[in-house]
């Protein structure tokens, strides 16, 4: 049920992290924030997921959306320091999940709520995912699903991805693309009701 008397905007375009601020009873808005990206340089995981945050933020906020508060959020999937986005074919998925296959590799969720006071609240939520083993054969068949093509890190744990998933230390809704504690923290500072700040 929602419980937010003015929706506030959500930039994104993922119908995950959509789906999951619905959870929390929050009416919102989407705004599709389009901004470059691409990795700078040597940067760090947690530097970039915060980064694009931001700046997706910041995007939807120049949009002429000054009095509303815009709650933006950007993952990756990362081994050794090395950034994995969306792939860009299929040489790139396959890529990725023989990387990922049978080891651990950590998600990064970056979320931020710009408030109508002028502040910006962020929280960067980090998960560690361990992956059973991948022959080609099944990396193929991942692949001809579907799914792969709009995620970071080539797979979603909440679709079939989730076969390929062992076990996860952390986060699952952060994993997914939203992490719901911390993103109800953060709008509850912002002074947005939603439903677990419902006062009965």
């Amino acid at each position: 049920m929602t419980v937010s008397t003015t929706p506030i905007v959500l930039a994104s375009r993922s119908p995950r992290r959509a789906a999951l601020l619905h959870l929390l009873g929050v009416a919102y808005d989407l705004v599709a924030a389009d901004i470059d990206e691409t990795p700078l340089g040597a940067e760090a995981p947690v530097e970039y997921v915060q980064r694009v945050a931001l700046a997706k933020a910041a995007c939807a906020r120049a949009g002429g959306l000054t009095q509303r508060i815009v709650l933006a959020a950007d993952t990756c999937v990362s081994v050794d320091g090395e950034i994995f986005g969306k792939p860009l074919d299929f040489a790139d998925a396959r890529r990725m999940l023989r990387r990922l296959a049978g080891g651990w590799h950590t998600v990064y969720t970056a979320v931020v709520v710009a408030g109508m006071d002028g502040l910006s609240r962020s929280a960067i939520v980090a998960t560690r995912v361990e992956f059973t083993p991948l022959d080609d054969a099944t990396i193929a068949a991942y692949w001809a699903s579907g799914e792969p093509t709009d995620k970071a890190g080539a797979y979603g744990i909440q679709g079939l991805g989730g076969a390929l998933v062992r076990r996860i230390e952390g986060s699952y809704s952060a994993v997914v693309g939203l992490p719901l504690a911390e993103t109800a923290m953060l709008l509850a500072g912002a002074g947005v009701a939603h439903a677990l700040s419902r006062r009965v």
